[in-house]
């Protein structure tokens, strides 16, 4: 199953279809190319499938789509963190 992932903008690089973003899913940083979303601006949440990020969603959403995630068994050793990084308790 291919799956949209969401996780945070850390920082960004490059201009218009080269821009690259570092992006935290939990505290795993991954490079992703933001030419879908050249809106998207450092601390937004984007979803990314197979290293391009598809669109931008809010933090509520993000948590939503972690915790379906979750339920389904997909997100591994991501489990246990929320989509700001943290632990959830």
């Amino acid at each position: 199953m291919c799956l949209a992932v969401p996780g945070k903008i850390v920082s960004i690089q490059g201009e218009e279809l080269l821009r690259q973003a570092r992006v935290d899913f939990g505290g795993v940083l991954k490079e992703v190319n933001l030419a879908y979303v050249p809106e998207a601006q450092v601390g937004e949440y984007v979803l990314v499938h197979v290293g391009m990020a598809i669109s931008i969603v809010d933090e509520e959403e993000a948590s939503k789509v972690f915790g379906y995630l979750k339920e389904m068994g997909e997100l591994g050793e991501l489990g246990e963190l929320s989509p700001d990084g943290g632990t959830k308790q």
